[in-house]
C-alpha cells in the first residue's frame, strides 16, 4: 500500500469514528442515520468502516441529521 493510500485510509478511518461517535452519542441508529439523509444503512456502515469515501454534500447531510456543524464531523481528521 503506497503512503498516499495510507494517509487516505487513515483519514477515511477517523472520518469514520468521528461519525459514529456522534451517531451513538445521540443513540441513532444507523437505520436511523440512513433514513435521515434518504441513504441506505449499509451505506452508513461503510463510511464508518473506511470503505467508502463520502462527498461533501453526503457530509453535509450527515452533519444536518446529527445536528452539528460540519466542522464536527471531520474534526481531527488532519492531526497525523
Amino acid at each position: 500500500m503506497s503512503q498516499s493510500e495510507i494517509f487516505k485510509k487513515e483519514l477515511l478511518l477517523r472520518l469514520g469514528n468521528n461519525i459514529r461517535d456522534l451517531r451513538m452519542q445521540q443513540g441513532v441508529s444507523q437505520e436511523e442515520l440512513a433514513f435521515k439523509i434518504d441513504s441506505a444503512r449499509n451505506f452508513i456502515g461503510c463510511i464508518e468502516r473506511a470503505e467508502k469515501s463520502p462527498t461533501i454534500f453526503t457530509l453535509f447531510r450527515i452533519a444536518r441529521a446529527l445536528n452539528v456543524k460540519l466542522e464536527i464531523l471531520v474534526k481531527d481528521i488532519d492531526r497525523f
